[in-house]
C-alpha cells in the first residue's frame, strides 16, 4: 500500500467560516472588485467587496425575516449566475445550509432532493423553475420560493429591512468550521443520490491551502477568472469559495452558447473546465484550419506544441524546436489563446482524464492545464498539478493538508480535513464509506516514487470479459473521444466473448466534418450509416487500441444515432455516463456487437 501526503501550508482557525470572509474582505478591501456582471451590452460592471456584502446582508436578512433558522436547509436552483454565489453567501450568513440543485433536473429528481433534505425554502432562477418546484413538491408543502428573474430578490431585500444587522452577526458568532455549509447531492449513476454534507471548514481549510499552493495562479495582479460549470457542481463551488479566499475577481457565464464571446471580453487570466471542453477547442481549431486550406499547417503546429512541451521535462527544447514553435507561435498559437479570451495562462481540469496529448498540446500552446482529482465527498481537490511541478498525465501529488493512498486492491482512499463528515440521515453509507479513517473513493489509481497520483478508473466500471480478462474502460474511452467526430462512447464487453463499444457523432462538429470531407449536410441517425463516417470512427478506434492490449482492444463498435446527452438521461449533470442506463436503452444495439 502507497501512500503520499503533504503538510499544511496554512493553519485555519477552527472557529472560522465562510459567511467570515465576506465581511473580512469589505472592511479590509472595500474597493477592491470581488465580482464582474455582465451589464447587458457585452461588458462587465465591477462589484466591489463593499458591495458584495451589502447585497449578501441585505438577502440574508430577508431570509431571516421569512423565517429561516439557523440549520435549516435552503434550496437553490439556477443556472451560473451572479446572483447564485450572491445567495450562497446569503444563506450562510443566516446561518442555514445551502442545497444546489441542478437547473437541468427532472420533477422526480427534484422531488427527492426537497425531500430528503427537508428544504424550508427555495430560490430558482425563473418562473419556469417555479413551475417545476411546484409539480415536484410533496402536497402540502407550500414553502416560500423566489424566483431570481422574477423579482425575488427584491422581495427578500424589502422583506428584511426590518431585521437587524445584528442578528445577522448573532448568527456568524454561532458558526463554526464544524456547522454544516451544504447539502451535495452525488449526481450518482444509479438509484436516489445521496446527500453529501461538506462543512465550512471542509471548504474553507481547502481554499485557504489551495491559495497558499496556487499563490501565483490566483492572486497575481491581473488574476481573473470566469466561471462556466454548474455551481451545483462541487468542483465550481470550490473554485467560488477559492475566488473570494484570495480576492481574485470572478465573473459568471449563465449561457455556455455564449462562452466564447464571454471569454473574449472577460479575459480571465485562469478557467475552470472539463476535458471535453478543451477537446472542442482542439478539435474546432483543426476543424477551422481544414476548412481555410490550413489542416497540415495546424497538425505541424499541434506536433511542435505537443514536442516543445515534453521537452520542458527533459532539459529544454534545442535550438531547431525552439524556432520551429516561435513560428507556429504567431502562426497558430495565438489564434488559439485568441479563442479563449487573449490572456488565458491557466485552465484547471477535472471530472475525468485529459490525456497527454491534449496536455501537452495546450501547454506547447501557452495555456497549461493542471489536472486535478476529487470528489463530491473531497470537497472537490484532493490532488491537483501545480505549475512548479507539473507532471503531465498524473493528477499532481495531494495539496497541502491531505492525504492519498492505494490500497492493495487498486483503490484510491483519501483523508484530510477537506473529507465530508457523513451522508445526510444515511449512517450506514457513511460507515461503509471510511476504512480506518480513510474514504474509499471507488476509482482505481496508481501513486508513482514521487507520490504523484495517477487515475486507471472506478473499481464498479471494470468489464471482466468471459474469458476473464479486467478492461479499465476509461482508457479506451478516452482516447475515442479524441476524435473531433465522436461525441460520446461507451465500452461494453462484461461477459461477453471481446470488447465493444458505443459511439456517438458530436453534433457540433459533425456538420464541419462533413463539409470538409466534400459530403452533404445530414442528420446524426443518416451519418451514422455512411461508409466515410464508420471509416473514419474505425480509425479513430483503431488509434485508441494502441493505447492496450489485443485482449483489452475494441473489436466492434456501433453508431448510435442520436448522442448521449443529459437531455436524454444518458448523462448526470457532471456529464457522466450513466452505464445502467444506457446498457438499458440501448441494449439492442449491444445485442447486434455479439450477434455473429
Amino acid at each position: 500500500m502507497r501512500e503520499s501526503s503533504r503538510p499544511p501550508l496554512v493553519e485555519v482557525d477552527p472557529a472560522r467560516h465562510l459567511a467570515q470572509l465576506v465581511v473580512d474582505n469589505a472592511r479590509e478591501e472595500p474597493d477592491a472588485v470581488s465580482f464582474r456582471r455582465p451589464d447587458g451590452s457585452g461588458g462587465w460592471s465591477d462589484v466591489t467587496a463593499a458591495a458584495f456584502r451589502e447585497d449578501v446582508e441585505a438577502l440574508a436578512r430577508g431570509l431571516v425575516a421569512a423565517g429561516v433558522e439557523p440549520g435549516d436547509r435552503v434550496a437553490l436552483l439556477s443556472r451560473t449566475r451572479y446572483e447564485w454565489t450572491l445567495v450562497d453567501f446569503a444563506i450562510w450568513t443566516a446561518g442555514a445550509v445551502t442545497v444546489p440543485v441542478y437547473e437541468s433536473s427532472s420533477r422526480d429528481q427534484v422531488a427527492w432532493v426537497l425531500e430528503d433534505s427537508g428544504a424550508r425554502c427555495v430560490v430558482v432562477e425563473t418562473e419556469a423553475h417555479a413551475g417545476l418546484l411546484s409539480r415536484a413538491r410533496a402536497e402540502g408543502d407550500d414553502g416560500p420560493t423566489w424566483a431570481i428573474e422574477g423579482g425575488g430578490l427584491q422581495e427578500l431585500r424589502e422583506l428584511g429591512s426590518r431585521v437587524e444587522v445584528a442578528e445577522l452577526d448573532r448568527r456568524r458568532a454561532a458558526l463554526s468550521g464544524e456547522s454544516p455549509a451544504t447539502l451535495i447531492y452525488t449526481s450518482g449513476t444509479t438509484g436516489h443520490p445521496r446527500g453529501c454534507i461538506l462543512t465550512h471548514g471542509n471548504f474553507l481549510v481547502l481554499a485557504e491551502n489551495v491559495a497558499a499552493i496556487l499563490r501565483d495562479l490566483v492572486s497575481g495582479e491581473e488574476s481573473a477568472t470566469l466561471l462556466f460549470l454548474p455551481l451545483a457542481h462541487v468542483l465550481a463551488r470550490f473554485i467560488q469559495v477559492l475566488a473570494v479566499v484570495s480576492r481574485t475577481p470572478m465573473g459568471h457565464t449563465t449561457d455556455p452558447k455564449h462562452l466564447a464571446e464571454d471569454l473574449a471580453s472577460f479575459q480571465p487570466t485562469f478557467v475552470l473546465s472539463v476535458p471535453r471542453v478543451f477537446e472542442k477547442i482542439y478539435n474546432g481549431a483543426e476543424a477551422k484550419a481544414d476548412a481555410a486550406g490550413r489542416g497540415d499547417l495546424f497538425r505541424r503546429a499541434a506536433s511542435v506544441a505537443e514536442r516543445w512541451s515534453r521537452a520542458q521535462d527533459s532539459g529544454g527544447p534545442g535550438l531547431a524546436l525552439r524556432a520551429q514553435h516561435a513560428l507556429f507561435d504567431r502562426l497558430v498559437y495565438r489564434r488559439v489563446r485568441a479563442a479563449m479570451g487573449g490572456r488565458l495562462e491557466f485552465a484547471v481540469s477535472g471530472g475525468a482524464p485529459l490525456g497527454e496529448r491534449l496536455g501537452h498540446f495546450f501547454r506547447g500552446v501557452g495555456v497549461t492545464i493542471l489536472e486535478g482529482y476529487g470528489l463530491t465527498e473531497s470537497t472537490a481537490p484532493t490532488a491537483c498539478g501545480v505549475p512548479s511541478e507539473l507532471r503531465i498525465g498524473t493528477v499532481g501529488r495531494p495539496l497541502p493538508g491531505t492525504a492519498a493512498r492505494v490500497a492493495d486492491d487498486g483503490e484510491i482512499q483519501l483523508r484530510g480535513p477537506h473529507i465530508t463528515a457523513g451522508y445526510w440521515r444515511d449512517d450506514a453509507a457513511t460507515r461503509a464509506a471510511f476504512e480506518d479513517g480513510w474514504f474509499r473513493t471507488g476509482d482505481l489509481g496508481h501513486l508513482d516514487d514521487d507520490g504523484y497520483l495517477r487515475i486507471t478508473g472506478r473499481s464498479k466500471e471494470i468489464i471482466v470479459t468471459a474469458s476473464g480478462k479486467n478492461v479499465a474502460p476509461a482508457v479506451l474511452e478516452d482516447k475515442l473521444r479524441a476524435s473531433p467526430l465522436v461525441g460520446q462512447c461507451m465500452v461494453v464487453g462484461d461477459g461477453r466473448p471481446f470488447v465493444g463499444a458505443l459511439v456517438t457523432l458530436d453534433p457540433d462538429m459533425l456538420p464541419i466534418w462533413l463539409k470538409n470531407h466534400d459530403l452533404p449536410e445530414m442528420a446524426p441517425s443518416e451519418a451514422a450509416e455512411l461508409p466515410e463516417v464508420l471509416a473514419e470512427v474505425q480509425r479513430a478506434v483503431d488509434s485508441a487500441n494502441e493505447a492496450v492490449s489485443r485482449a483489452e482492444s475494441i473489436r466492434r463498435f456501433v453508431v448510435l444515432p442520436a448522442d448521449l446527452t443529459e437531455e436524454s438521461g444518458h448523462l448526470t449533470p457532471s456529464l457522466k455516463l450513466k452505464r445502467a442506463v444506457v446498457l438499458r436503452d440501448h441494449a439492442d444495439r449491444v445485442g447486434q456487437l455479439y450477434s455473429s
